[in-house]
């Protein structure tokens, strides 16, 4: 195979910033358009997790290593070098071997450390002190907290329990459980066993939990007996009922209590039983044997959105996940011990995977499950005040919506602890960072990052030596050789095109299961360019080496043949104070396509021709007139996914006529049904 490199990234000709934060604001508040909203001031920098593994580069491999632009091109030219440095660097507890990458011009196909042997569930375990290991807010029901001792203890007591009824490495352990304690101490019992644990939220119906699971066929079965959100409860046991009755595979079914004290199990047959049942026998087990696995070996099944058929199940590997999340968590997000890490996630989306990594970083994880607008938004920002919050993760939606509620966090909170805010699930817009910066806090951090559930991490992201350009995604990631091609494989650097990484990396996932041949699996990355995955997401790499997502590359429109990203229409759209928010698609109409919007518009708000005008007038002025759309539509919602994405290719296939394989991945349905059979979109 000939393998391309990644084309390196633009050099910026701006000069060394200077100290301070935020960045060169003058007098009437808004920051001139060639500076950035944010730089790291020199001293602070000098002492973050990233520069400490840029001069331990420079000390283990010599000169030449002097900046973040040298430490990528190092990091993706030699990552038989990098990866062991960040294993070293971030203290992996295991026994590494020797030989780091084999076959490592094969993409599928390359290994990573053949002779390794660690245990994931450990390094996330490896302290047992008094400190806090976990906050958990339950909306406004519930409240509780575990020392590491505690979550040691827990663990244990657990990992005994599944060892007793018979569970093994291999084996795999479902949780159909909200993001509490008890779906943490599940994950790190099973996989200290070298079980494989997958997850769903409860909010999915019962097709979507068997959608997933019934592909895996899990030998037993965690479920809650309910759920908090906006403020009602509830139930779970009639949706479990049915699940268990049709996972015929499924041995052991536990009940965890949320809801109420005592769950009522009837109905689940004699494989049912409550939480303490299973784990009071086994309280006295103060340790925990931990199965000393390869690198590769099976630690997580995610799920792809199913929005185009029955969800894709992919298989994540012990090692690769463990080492991505630690440089991600150390070096791009720069955790310390004792930080305090927040991610608004469910079990359902990858972005839990991530948070709960934190603990291998010795940070307090902050879990919240519920609604993120309880209380008029102001929810998470009491999390935030509360329980002195380090990072703050969230989605461009949620930042997006409360600038729409007109709320002003920086004023009403004290966020003074936050140092870095991350962004995911969507493109955040420029004016997204322009709110964070002015209404919720100037002195952070803001890193917009991307990637997905089939790399369990990002491709690009945040970091903590760079400044932050206004809608600028910072850099790609150590390790990754991340580019951006045209259609014929060509690399852009400038312009948009497809997002590809040219060379193999640890987190790439280790098969699809029920894949034997591999076929599904180079289907999904490789078909368009060989020997390179391609992301499908379209992107755009910009002056500043940062990059900026315009949506997915199966959504992209195309009037004329020219490509058009979904997140610059959104961008202009969403600007103005009637709509609340939208979603294009490309309609195909007379030989050629169309650019139809939908609009979802703020209550009271009418879709007349003088607002008509105004939306195309905005995009016209702001982006091209090819981005104006020839229909725009009012809809009463916009369907999304369970983890908060819009789904503008069901959209599309009910515009069209065409069924949505698995309604089931859908958070809300129903809101197809304003999309069809619509008569303006016949004329």
């Amino acid at each position: 195979m000939t393998q391309r490199p990644a084309s390196p990234p633009p050099t910026s000709t701006e000069t060394k910033p200077a100290a301070g934060t935020p960045a060169g604001v003058p007098a009437d508040g808004a920051p001139p358009a060639n500076s950035p909203l944010w730089q790291p001031d020199p001293g602070s920098a000098g002492q973050t997790g990233m520069s400490a593994f840029l001069r331990a580069a420079q000390a283990r491999h010599g000169p030449g290593i002097d900046d973040y632009t040298s430490l990528w091109r190092w990091s993706t030219s030699q990552p038989a070098q990098f990866w062991p440095l960040v294993w070293d660097y971030c203290e992996v507890q295991g026994t590494r071997g020797e030989r780091v990458l084999v076959d490592g011009a094969r993409m599928p196909g390359a290994k990573w450390f053949p002779d390794a042997r660690l245990n994931f569930a450990r390094n996330l375990l490896r302290r047992r002190d008094d400190a806090e290991a976990l906050v958990f807010w339950g909306e406004d029901q519930v409240r509780r907290r575990m020392s590491y001792a505690e979550l040691y203890a827990a663990v244990a007591a657990c990992a005994s329990a599944l060892r007793a009824r018979g569970i093994q490495a291999g084996d795999r352990v479902a949780a159909y459980l909200p993001n509490m304690p008890e779906t943490l101490i599940v994950m790190l019992a099973a996989t200290s066993l070298g079980a494989v644990f997958t997850s769903a939220s409860p909010d999915f119906g019962v097709q979507g939990v068997l959608d997933r699971f019934g592909q895996v066929e899990p030998n037993i079965l965690f479920a809650a007996d309910g759920y908090h959100y906006n403020g009602k409860a509830h139930d779970g046991l009639a949706k479990l009922r049915d699940i268990g009755a049709r996972l015929d595979g499924v041995a052991t079914i536990v009940v965890v209590p949320y809801l109420g004290t005592e769950p009522d199990l009837s109905g689940l047959g004699p494989r049912a039983l409550g939480w303490q049942a299973f784990v009071a026998p086994h309280a006295g087990a103060d340790d925990i044997e931990f199965a000393e696995l390869p690198f590769d070996h099976p630690l997580y099944i995610m799920y792809s959105s199913g929005t185009t058929g029955i969800p894709k199940c992919i298989v994540h590997g012990a090692g690769g996940t463990l080492l991505q999340h630690l440089k991600e968590h150390r070096l791009h997000a720069d955790v310390r011990p004792g930080d305090r890490l927040f991610y608004f996630t469910t079990c359902g989306w990858m972005m839990w995977n991530w948070l709960v990594s934190g603990l291998a970083s010795g940070a307090t994880l902050l879990l919240y499950d519920g609604a993120p607008t309880l209380d008029d938004g102001r929810i998470l920002f009491d999390l935030a005040q509360s329980e002195r919050m380090s990072h703050f993760g969230t989605s461009a939606k949620f930042i997006d919506s409360i600038a729409k509620m007109g709320l002003s966090p920086a004023t009403s909170h004290d966020l003074s602890t936050v140092r870095v805010m991350m962004s995911t699930g969507s493109p955040l817009v420029a004016e997204g960072f322009d709110y964070v910066y002015d209404h919720v806090k100037k002195d952070l951090l803001l890193a917009s990052i991307s990637g997905g559930t089939d790399i369990i991490s990002c491709f690009v992201l945040g970091n903590p030596l760079l400044p932050v350009w206004r809608g600028e995604i910072q850099c790609a990631g150590l390790g990754m050789a991340v580019d951006v091609w045209d259609e014929h494989g060509a690399p852009l650097s400038r312009g948009k095109g497809e997002l590809v990484c040219t060379r193999p990396f640890p987190s790439m996932p280790i098969a699809f299961w029920n894949d034997a041949d591999g076929a599904k699996y180079r289907a999904a990355y490789f078909e368009r360019f060989p020997d390179v995955w391609c992301h499908g997401d379209f992107c755009e790499r910009t002056e500043h080496a940062g990059y900026i997502i315009h949506g997915r590359s199966d959504a992209t429109l195309n009037p004329g043949g020219v490509r058009i990203g979904t997140a610059e229409i959104y961008r202009q759209v969403e600007r103005l104070p009637e709509i609340v928010e939208s979603l294009a698609i490309g309609q195909n109409w007379a030989g050629d396509v169309r650019v139809v919007l939908f609009v979802k518009l703020r209550e009271g708000v009418r879709l007349d021709a003088a607002l008509e005008a105004r939306i195309r007038k905005t995009i016209r002025d702001n982006a091209t007139p090819r981005h104006v759309p020839a229909r725009i539509l009012a809809v009463a919602d916009i369907p999304r996914t369970k983890s908060g994405k819009i789904v503008e290719l069901a959209v599309r296939n009910i515009v069209h006529g065409e069924p949505v394989r698995n309604v089931e991945a859908l958070a809300n349905p129903e809101a197809l049904d304003h999309f069809r059979d619509r008569p303006e979109l016949s004329e």
